[in-house]
Parts: C-alpha cells; structure tokens; sequence
C-alpha cells in the first residue's frame, strides 16, 4: 500500500488539531519559575519560559491577556498560570498559551540565587571598598570567554578599533554547561601567572537564565575575587546580572561595551592632544605678551630710576654749577685784584718808604718810633732808618722848638 505524501505545513496543523482536541491540554493549569521574560514592545505580547528543575516549556501570553495582570513579571518568580497547549505552525513548536497568571513565591533557582548572593555579600566579596579602578592605559588584556563566539571578535574589533598599543590575549573556555565554571577557573588561575597583563575582561553574549547560569557558581566568583588585576564582567545582555557582576570591578552590559570601558580611544586622544597643544601655545603665547609688556614697563621704569641716568643729570648740574662758580669766582677774583690794585695805590701814596726814598728818615729809640724830641736825651742810642738802610747814633744834643 503506498504512503501518502504530505507537507509540513499539513504536518503541523494535524499536529496542533491533536492538541486542540485534547481537553485536559485545553483548560490546564501549571507551576513554574519565569526565565528568559521577554516583552514585545510593539505589540504588547510576553515572551517567556515556564521550567523547574528538570523542564522547561515556552510560553507566550498576548496582551489582551496580559493587561488584567496585577504585578510585573520577572525571571526567577514563581507563578501558577492558565491556559491552553498548542502548536505554532510555522515553526512546528508546540506552546504554552497563556490567558492567566498568578504569583507563587521566588523560584527555587532564584532562590538559591539570592542566598547564594546575600552569603557572599556578607563576606564582602561585592563591597565596593573592594573595587579597583581600570588602567587608562593597559599594554595587555586578558580576555576569558569562548573561542566559538562572537564575543571574542566583538572584543577583538573594538580594542584594535579604539586602542592598537593594547595587546590582546584571548584564552577560550566553554561559557554555559555543566563543566563550563570549572573550566573558567582553570583558566583563570594560568591567566594569573601571566606578566604584564592590566585588565582581564571575562564574559560571553547574551543567552537565557540557563546559559549564564555557570557565571553564578561559588567557585568561580571567589577566583575572579582573587584576581591580581582588575577584571571586567561582560556576562548577557543589559538586563542581565550574574554573581560574577558584582564580585568585578567593574560590569559592562556587553562584550563589546566590556571593550570600550577597558581602553581609551586613540582617535579622542590624539584630539585631546591637538587641543592640549592648541591650548598650550596659546597660553605660551598669551604669557610670552605679558612678559613682554611686564618687560617694557620694567624698563621703563629702569630707565627712569637708572643711576646712570641720574648720574648724567648730576653731571650736567655740577657742570653748570662749576662753571657758575669759576665766573663766579673771576668775578670775585678781579674785583678783589682791583680792589687790591686801588688799595696798593693809596698804601704806596702813604708808604713811609716812599717818604724816605725823598730823603726822610725814621728815628726810634728803645723800639719805639720817635715823634717828638720829649722822648729822647742825651747820649740816647737811637737808630735812623732810611731809604736804603740803618743807621744807630747817639744823641750828642737835643733842642726843642719855639
């Protein structure tokens, strides 16, 4: 007998009339936690995963069924939901769709998430006493995160894009499954012997609660909390948090942002430095003007105060003073010789050698000049003195007139 051929399309719609006819997968109610919660912005709808520890389901509740829920979903709460079990045609994925929900505790996960959290942060390992800055300028970045990726060329692209004098060094690891933290710690401690390293950038892209789920092990955060350089988790999306964020010393929401905050960008440097140059000689140059005018008025005021200047002043004073007092004294000079002319003059017309050059003598006896014959007598030695000469003679006879 011949097999009839069908489409997949066929294949699916027989599949998904299967579910529909089944009651029990038409009115049912389930308990799980929330992972991966995703909102549709256009259309309003969620997007989610209902799992517990040994399943999962994916889940879509529409938002004419969304809007009468009273708190806002998020990964890790616990609810009980109502709806129906179908099958999306197009993709041949069967579905849960939701027309109620209904909070029932944090998840276990989540739970254990938080514990795990506030034991850790208790210890101290999340303090930001403990947070280290990033080096402006690294020469080595080590980089932690799979090899098969696009976080690693993410990475890769942005550090030669933004910093070329950085060297990269990329150690790959699995990033999600069951061994994936203890391989990241075995790499981590050979990562720690390395020399010249200044930032270790660890993480992976984006992925469900699941996949990032070996970046909340014990073990693994306690070695990034060792690690002798400062370290960048770039672990998910924005919207995602791991332990591993908050024992770094710094989150970055993406692998390729994890980039951008561990190095500078060159371009903006050597910008900074065209401006820091432009600046510079601009101030140089403003200094250099009023040094120049600082000069000026200082010599000025040099020249003024100059003793030399001064000295030239004091000069040309004594100068004229000299010269003042040379005619001055000329002056004084040939009225005094004058003078002394007229005076000479009239001593020479009194001069009593001028009255015994015409044949006078002067008589003095005992030194005393003798003007009458009272002051003399006989034998009196006197002395005559004439216009050439003395004489000393003795008094032979006196004889007094009238």
């Amino acid at each position: 007998m011949p097999v009839s051929v069908i489409g997949v399309k066929q294949l699916n719609t027989y599949i998904k009339t299967m579910f529909e006819s089944d009651i029990k997968l038409n009115f049912i109610s389930v308990k799980g936690e929330i992972s991966n919660f995703k909102r549709h912005f256009s259309s309003g709808h969620w997007y989610f995963t209902l799992k517990d520890s040994e399943a999962s389901i994916r889940c879509i509740m529409f938002s004419s069924c969304n809007m009468r829920v009273d708190f806002v979903p998020t990964d890790g709460v616990s609810v009980i939901i109502k709806g129906r079990v179908s099958v999306y045609e197009k993709e041949g994925q069967y579905q849960l769709y939701v027309e109620e929900m209904h909070p029932d505790g944090i998840g276990t996960i989540s739970a254990e998430f938080f514990k795990l959290k506030e034991k850790l942060q208790n210890e101290g390992l999340f303090d930001a006493d403990n947070k280290r800055p990033i080096v402006k300028f690294p020469r080595r970045i080590a980089v932690v995160t799979s090899g098969s990726g696009a976080a690693a060329e993410d990475i890769k692209n942005v550090l030669s894009r933004r910093y070329p004098l950085c060297d990269m060094v990329l150690c790959c690891v699995s990033v999600q499954g069951r061994f994936a933290a203890k391989e990241m710690i075995s790499v981590l401690d050979r990562v720690y012997l390395l020399e010249n390293v200044d930032t270790l950038i660890i993480g992976r892209g984006g992925g469900s609660a699941e996949d990032l789920a070996a970046f909340n092990d014990e073990k693994l955060v306690r070695k990034i909390y060792e690690s002798p350089f400062p370290v960048i988790s770039a672990v998910g999306h924005e919207t995602d948090f791991t332990l591993c964020d908050f024992v770094s010393d710094l989150r970055a929401p993406t692998p390729s942002a994890a980039a951008e905050l561990a190095v500078p960008n060159m371009n903006d440097l050597i910008l900074n430095i065209f401006e820091y140059k432009k600046n510079l000689s601009a101030n140089i140059n403003l200094k250099l003007k009023i040094f120049y005018s600082e000069f000026n008025n200082l010599n000025n005021l040099l020249s003024t105060l100059n003793p030399e200047n001064k000295l030239h002043n004091y000069m040309k004073t004594l100068d004229s003073l000299t010269s003042k007092c040379i005619y001055s004294f000329e002056q004084q000079l040939s009225e005094k010789k004058f003078r002394l002319s007229k005076i000479a003059t009239q001593l020479d017309a009194l001069s009593p050698l001028k009255t015994l050059s015409r044949g006078y003598s002067a008589v003095e006896c005992d030194d005393k000049l003798i003007k009458s014959v009272s002051q003399i007598s006989l034998n009196k030695k006197i002395k005559l003195t004439l216009s050439d000469g003395c004489a000393e003679c003795t008094v032979d006879s006196v004889t007094k007139k009238g």
